[in-house]
């Protein structure tokens, strides 16, 4: 199974691009371990997971080929 990863601002800054793909991660939960294993940075910064464009702030299944975006705090005036 294959995941396409965007990732935006800081966090892209952190892994050091802002698209790749990965295999078997197969829940969202297992992908935010994953990547703040691999980026020890990411643990200190609260993020959002959307999966093909939707935002969900609980552990949500992965299927072949979904789109993840990683965004960062998002900041408002």
């Amino acid at each position: 199974m294959e995941i396409k990863i965007l990732a935006f601002g800081i966090i892209a800054n952190i892994i050091g691009k802002s698209e790749y793909t990965i295999e078997n991660i197969y829940q969202t939960d297992e992908l935010r371990k994953y990547l703040e294993d691999l980026y020890p940075r990411l643990k200190n910064l609260k993020y959002a997971i959307a999966v093909n464009l939707v935002v969900s702030s609980e552990n949500f299944d992965l299927t072949n080929g979904a789109t993840v975006a990683l965004l960062p705090p998002f900041s408002g005036g």
